[in-house]
């Protein structure tokens, strides 16, 4: 908590799930944060209902304007710079090829470009996902040495995203005095707040409300489920690691996800998710076809239990217990700041 209380700190992305959730965390950590996102879509988001941008200073805008982006990391001196600003839906990627490839890779080399013209950041942690992988469908998980690729766009995009941050580490930032740049993959994160489409989690507590089934697309893909707080500690970790010159491995890379059991298939998170939810719940398959979606996927967190003394907290039944509590607290009218916040504490002090 020392290290982050009145430290400037650059979130991109701050108006969207993860990015709602760790400027939050910052905001309880002390930090002061300056938010830069284009403005959530249409509907309800955790940005408008937890009033995320009153936490911090919040600037409306594309990560795709270099010239915004550059003028705004240059006013806020930030010497921490988290990067989530992204295009992460998959089906929207596939409908949208260029908005994905154009936000995601050179909406990095944009933020990086301005980090080459800030002397005061120091630190740069760049999220991709756990779909950087060149997906073989094997039953071992993917560690960060395993070769990169994407039989999709957004994986493909994430994937280049991860060559870009390698080439402005080896040709940029390679000196003593330069930032110290790395990337972090995380798995399938859920919590609450998230109303994306097409998304596992929002897509069952829209339909729960409404006393509708949920339709999932695959029942059967395996993916690595944990609360959306455990990656986010990790990206603290990770922060701090690098700011402190702790020695890292060469490629600068990441996994964080959820143990090894915590990866379950859809079918499986669906029954949980009616279960806690209860009455009128429930869920069907989507009997249409589907587009390319990897059928298993799971992610090796060892190396940074090893190197940054990081673990999941919460197991996947106490994230689904949390995730599911949100999103009933909310609709029975609680304020969703404070259920964001309630549970942020008992992380930090469970």
């Amino acid at each position: 908590m020392e290290f982050w209380r009145d430290r400037p700190v650059f979130v991109t992305g701050h108006t969207g799930f993860k990015g709602g959730w760790l400027t939050a965390l910052l905001n309880r950590l002390g930090a002061e944060t300056t938010g830069y996102a284009l403005a959530p879509e249409p509907g309800p988001s955790l940005f408008a209902s937890a009033r995320i941008g009153e936490l911090g200073a919040s600037i409306i805008a594309d990560i795709r304007d270099a010239g915004r982006l550059s003028a705004a990391v240059q006013a806020a001196q930030p010497q921490v710079i988290f990067h989530l600003a992204a295009q992460a839906l998959v089906r929207r990627a596939r409908n949208d090829p260029d908005e994905t490839f154009e936000t995601n890779v050179m909406g990095t080399v944009r933020l990086l470009e301005a980090v080459r013209r800030t002397p005061s950041v120091k630190v740069v942690v760049v999220i991709t996902s756990d779909k950087v992988y060149d997906n073989q469908e094997w039953p071992w998980a993917y560690r960060e040495t395993d070769v990169l690729g994407g039989k999709e766009p957004y994986g493909a995009s994430k994937a280049a995203c991860e060559i870009v941050v390698q080439s402005y580490r080896h040709a940029y930032f390679y000196d003593d005095d330069a930032p110290r740049v790395a990337t972090g993959r995380a798995g399938n994160v859920i919590g609450g707040g998230d109303w994306s489409q097409d998304r596992l989690v929002p897509d069952a507590m829209r339909a729960f409300v409404a006393g509708s089934p949920l339709v999932i697309r695959n029942p059967s893909a395996v993916r690595p489920w944990q609360h959306v707080l455990e990656p986010l500690v990790g990206y603290l970790r990770l922060a701090e690691a690098l700011a402190v010159g702790q020695p890292l491995p060469p490629d600068g890379a990441f996994n964080f996800g959820p143990q090894a059991d915590d990866a379950r298939d859809v079918a499986w998170i669906s029954d949980q998710l009616v279960a806690r939810w209860g009455a009128g719940a429930a869920w069907t398959q989507d009997p249409g076809s589907q587009p390319y979606e990897a059928r298993l996927l799971e992610v090796d967190s060892a190396r940074a239990r090893a190197v940054l003394d990081w673990a999941p907290k919460w197991r996947l039944d106490q994230g689904l217990d949390r995730t599911v509590g949100w999103y009933k607290a909310v609709a029975d009218g609680a304020d969703p700041r404070d259920v964001t916040l309630q549970q942020i504490e008992d992380h930090l002090n469970g």
